[in-house]
């Protein structure tokens, strides 16, 4: 069993510290298997969980929070407004449900889910309302690209702290990452590991045997030696203990040459660059 550790943190642009790592919570069931994986998580360091209203798990990681005893301060918690909460008027209260299903009374990150047409700049508004009043550290975004970006470091007051998007080796979105770093706004990556997709691949293994880790972990660790906040799921003890072992070691200029190479464009999960 993987010894606790302390995961280092990065600050946002706001000055609050954000864990480099945290647990992606999409996919793991309400209930047992949920509060599961937390638990091993919080056991193995974790204390970053990447949560959401459409997950349909807030409670469960409300639940294992409290069971764990562990402080909430020492804890970073994000969930994110699902695009049904969207309109003006339901922004608030979906977010004071999703503070319910917590048990808790602040998130320390609150994301706009999905770039809603009709609905992100009125949202925004109110997230920002949110982000003033105290209850959430730091508020930010999931799924924007560039153009949606603009549009809304043009109309808002509060800068977006975070973009969280799918992000691995084989979908790098170089473009995207070099302007939210020239804007100050940190990249989360969902799906770091791509769902599985090419994990056989012959250069992940090259360097997973030279480095004495996993495909996986090499994954992981690319994330990192470029700036990202990766946000890895999984259920199970062993992988979640293993995605978190990845501190111990680091990606030479030729390894990171290596992996620049894989980026293909693949997407694993939804895209929003049609979306107007």
């Amino acid at each position: 069993m993987l010894e606790s550790m302390t995961v280092p943190t990065a600050k946002l642009v706001n000055g609050y510290e954000i864990p480099r790592l945290g647990l992606g919570m999409w996919q793991l069931d309400e209930g047992e298997e949920c509060e599961s994986a937390v638990g091993f998580a919080l056991a193995a360091g974790y204390r970053h969980f990447d949560c959401a209203q459409d997950y349909g798990n807030e409670g469960s990681l409300g639940n294992a929070i409290r069971k764990s005893g562990i402080d909430r301060e020492s804890l970073f918690l994000t969930t994110k407004i699902w695009n049904d909460n969207l309109g003006f008027d339901s922004v608030i209260p979906s977010f004071e449900a999703s503070l319910e299903r917590l048990q808790t009374d602040y998130v320390d990150l609150l994301l706009v889910h999905f770039p809603v047409t009709e609905r992100r700049r009125p949202a925004w508004r109110r997230i920002e309302d949110i982000y003033r009043s105290g209850r959430a550290r730091a508020i930010g975004v999931s799924n924007y690209t560039i153009r949606h970006l603009e549009e809304l470091l043009e109309e808002g007051d509060v800068k977006p702290a975070v973009d969280q998007v799918e992000l691995h080796v084989f979908l790098q979105q170089r473009t995207l990452v070099e302007y939210c770093r020239e804007n100050e706004i940190l990249v989360e990556a969902y799906s770091p590991l791509a769902h599985g997709y090419r994990m056989s691949d012959p250069t992940l293994g090259r360097l997973a045997e030279k480095h004495g880790k996993t495909p996986a972990q090499i994954m992981i660790r690319w994330c990192l030696e470029t700036g990202l906040v990766p946000l890895p799921k999984s259920a199970r003890r062993e992988r979640i203990e293993g995605n978190l072992d990845v501190f111990d070691f680091s990606l030479s200029a030729e390894d990171l040459d290596e992996l620049a190479g894989l980026d293909s464009g693949v997407r694993t999960c939804w895209d929003p660059t049609h979306v107007p």
